[in-house]
């Protein structure tokens, strides 16, 4: 089997009272006795055990079942998966092969030697070593310190190329000789963001168009030319019209 059976007792329970399959192709196919199985069959086992049906949840075909049905000697054979799941990586120190062990101190040597930014536990994540092998690799001190040869880690298979570039990432951040990013991804204090709104907003406007931000209406020339006392005439007229 590819993967574990879900559940197998109460696969077995369903198997039972749905199938026509012997105990013994039952208990081969769950895991389980013969007896056990004739026990379920009897009512003494897994009495209060709710039958789970293997078709519906894809570990098991009608077809299996049917063919298992016409042989008594043939065994049922589990479906595989149509979804693997990922197994959740282990937290804590980086397993290295034991063939690729006796090259770790020429990784860090070649780590220390290309990436001086690196801290120690960094190193210690991407080649699997201790402090103290660092330090003796660093300082010359190495037992084997005179046949060492500087060697990338990527290429010896100590650490993938995006573990080495994330770390360096994380160590060369803030730190000198990193290129300051674009103007507009980086955060201005309160003072140089009312100062540059202000001199954004003093700007004189251009073949008739407001700087950017000001939103006032556009008046047309004829809404200009209206007189406030040929207005208030009209309204007298008007109301002396109604009078009459």
């Amino acid at each position: 089997m590819t993967q574990p059976l879900l559940m197998p007792k109460a696969t077995a329970v369903w198997l039972v009272d749905n199938t026509a399959l012997s105990f013994e192709q039952i208990a081969a196919f769950c895991t389980l006795h013969p007896l056990e199985v004739q026990g379920i069959a009897d009512g003494d086992v897994a009495g209060g055990i709710m039958g789970v049906n293997p078709i519906q949840n894809g570990q098991l075909t009608r077809e299996e079942i049917e063919k298992a049905e016409a042989d008594p000697n043939y065994r049922l054979k589990l479906s595989e998966p149509k979804v693997r799941v990922a197994a959740a990586k282990r937290k804590g120190p980086r397993y290295t092969p034991i063939s690729r062990r006796n090259e770790r101190p020429n990784a860090i040597k070649w780590l220390v030697r290309n990436h001086p930014e690196l801290k120690d536990a960094q190193i210690m994540r991407l080649v699997g070593t201790t402090k103290s092998t660092i330090e003796s690799v660093r300082e010359s001190t190495h037992w084997n310190a005179a046949n060492l040869t500087a060697m990338d880690p990527v290429t010896l298979g100590l650490c993938s190329q995006i573990d080495l570039d994330l770390e360096v990432k994380r160590a060369s951040k803030g730190g000198p000789g990193v290129d300051e990013a674009d103007e507009g991804t980086t955060l201005m204090t309160a003072e140089e963001a009312m100062a540059r709104s202000g001199s954004r907003s003093n700007a004189p406007a251009e073949d008739g168009e407001y700087a950017e931000g000001d939103h006032r209406p556009h008046h047309s020339p004829a809404q200009e030319e209206f007189d406030a006392d040929s207005v208030f005439a009209k309204l007298k007229s008007l109301k002396s019209d109604t009078d009459n």
